[in-house]
């Protein structure tokens, strides 16, 4: 019986891990790309409070950046739509039109 447990606790831990994502490391930018392929490039990053960050629809879809409590900012393909973070903290966006696939945030920290 022992040796049949060890294995078994061994494949149950290794699959705790499984399905948990690391969140993206914050890139240092007031630019992001809507590449075509359904997202944010980069999808994390990182402004001082008081930037602009504006975001510039590649694709060949309309897209939109949602922020909450915020009107969604709609862009055609090749049209771009800029916000202004004006306070510090962590805004989670999506393009409502897509959220499953298209998710981002901006870290505001203080100037």
């Amino acid at each position: 019986m022992r040796r049949l447990l060890l294995p078994v606790i061994v494949l149950a831990l290794a699959g705790c891990g499984a399905g948990t994502a690391t969140p993206p490391v914050p890139v240092p930018t007031t630019m992001v790309d809507l590449p075509t392929s359904y997202r944010f490039a980069p999808a994390a990053i990182t402004v001082q409070a008081g930037a602009t960050v504006t975001w510039t629809n590649r694709d060949n879809f309309t897209h939109n950046v949602t922020i909450e409590g915020e009107p969604a900012l709609t862009m055609a393909p090749g049209e771009a739509v800029s916000y202004t973070f004006a306070t510090t903290g962590l805004y989670a966006y999506v393009c409502s039109l897509h959220p499953k696939d298209m998710q981002g945030s901006v870290l505001v920290t203080g100037a």
